[in-house]
């Protein structure tokens, strides 16, 4: 019996625990596992906002030994996931829990990857690379966007490269997240829309994807409402309580979307660029959106129609090209309320740059699932556009 592989999807997901105070858990979910020793992984920034020492102490109070790793970077590299397994090896540690951004989180399914094979974690880029199970992973987010606490995506820098490399696999789906709008309280302005826009590309990315379906749609939709929504009044307003948790459910039913339809040009153009000039990755995206937007708009403009739809265009009796203006404006209009209107140049980004970036984007996996095949000068324009 044969059948067309193509038409399949499938959709995978951490047990996820939604809701104010849900980091609090982590102590039970730890010894569900068997911890007796968890290796913590943070950075800097988190372990100052005092996120950190919280869960030191649930752990310890619950009997479980930690030790903590926070020499993450904010794009983390490869010597740092390599400097981690080889701590969390010599520490005889059991468990692994990650509290912070996509960095750390990035960072600790790096670390899980290599304490389970003992190789580097070099070797593992790409699709389905991965042959031994990692040690058990609790993720606990604390802004509202990446969603690596809740994708098949583990993204590292190799600095040597100036290349920010995919793994792509189920085996990086953490066992647990625990999405606590709490923790996003000490986001600035910044990186609250940082990390929100970058919430919207996934779900705009994985609803026009060619592996989107009917499980990522519903997601990818409504969280295009909800970022459309909250995100300018939250940044105008960080404190606001229920606005935070709108957008960290937005983020979430983003990151479950994409995880499982993968993205697009944006993040392979992202990735490109973040790996190259070390910037951050939300940035990068909102940098790009609308020119990528403007790029794949004829390849699906049904799909396109219900983004703008999903950002409270009211399409009816539009001509295609009315949407696409109309959607590119609310785009840009978005951006540039919660202020993130740079040009690349403005990053240092020069025009000599292009053909290198360009050549790293068409590498990167999430050009694939585009809904425009991409050849090196389509990309190389998207970029002189943003430029």
């Amino acid at each position: 019996m044969s059948y067309d592989i193509s038409a399949l999807r499938k959709f995978v997901s951490p047990e996820i625990v939604f809701g104010a105070g849900s980091r609090k858990a982590v102590a039970n979910f730890a010894s569900n596992f068997g911890a007796r020793h968890v290796f913590l992984v943070s950075d800097a920034g988190v372990e100052k906002a005092g996120w950190v020492a919280e869960i030191v102490d649930i752990l310890v109070a619950a009997g479980i030994r930690v030790t903590v790793f926070t020499g993450v970077s904010p794009n983390p590299k490869v010597d740092e996931v390599m400097a981690g397994a080889e701590l969390y090896r010599s520490s005889e540690c059991d468990v692994i829990v990650a509290i912070g951004g996509g960095s750390p989180m990035d960072c600790a399914k790096g670390i899980g990857i290599v304490s389970a094979h003992g190789r580097s974690i070099l070797e593992f880029e790409g699709v389905d690379t991965i042959t031994s199970p990692s040690p058990p992973m609790i993720l606990i987010p604390t802004t509202a966007g990446t969603s690596a606490d809740v994708s098949q995506f583990a993204i590292i820098s190799d600095p040597n490269r100036r290349f920010k490399f995919s793994i792509i696999s189920k085996a990086v789906v953490p066992d647990v997240a625990l999405i606590d709008p709490e923790v996003t309280e000490t986001m600035d302005a910044y990186l609250t829309a940082c990390t929100g826009v970058d919430a919207l590309v996934h779900a705009i990315e994985a609803f026009v994807s060619t592996g989107s379906g009917p499980l990522t749609d519903t997601n990818a939709l409504e969280a295009i409402r909800l970022i459309n929504r909250n995100l300018e009044p939250l940044v105008r307003n960080i404190t606001d309580v229920h606005l935070r948790e709108q957008i960290m459910l937005a983020s979430m039913q983003a990151g479950l979307a994409f995880s499982n339809a993968i993205l697009g040009a944006v993040h392979a153009m992202s990735h490109s660029l973040g790996g190259f000039l070390d910037l951050p990755h939300g940035l990068c995206n909102a940098l790009l959106l609308e020119h990528v937007v403007a790029y794949n708009y004829t390849s699906a403009e049904d799909r396109f129609r219900r983004v703008a739809e999903a950002m409270d265009i009211d399409t009816r009796g539009m001509s295609k090209p009315v949407i696409k203006q109309r959607l590119m404006e609310r785009i840009i209009a978005l951006k540039r309320a919660v202020g993130l209107e740079a040009k690349l140049a403005k990053l240092g980004v020069t025009t000599s740059d292009i053909p290198y970036l360009s050549g790293f984007a068409l590498q990167d996996p999430c050009i694939l699932t585009n809904p425009r095949k991409s050849s090196r000068r389509d990309v190389e324009v998207v970029y002189e556009e943003a430029l």
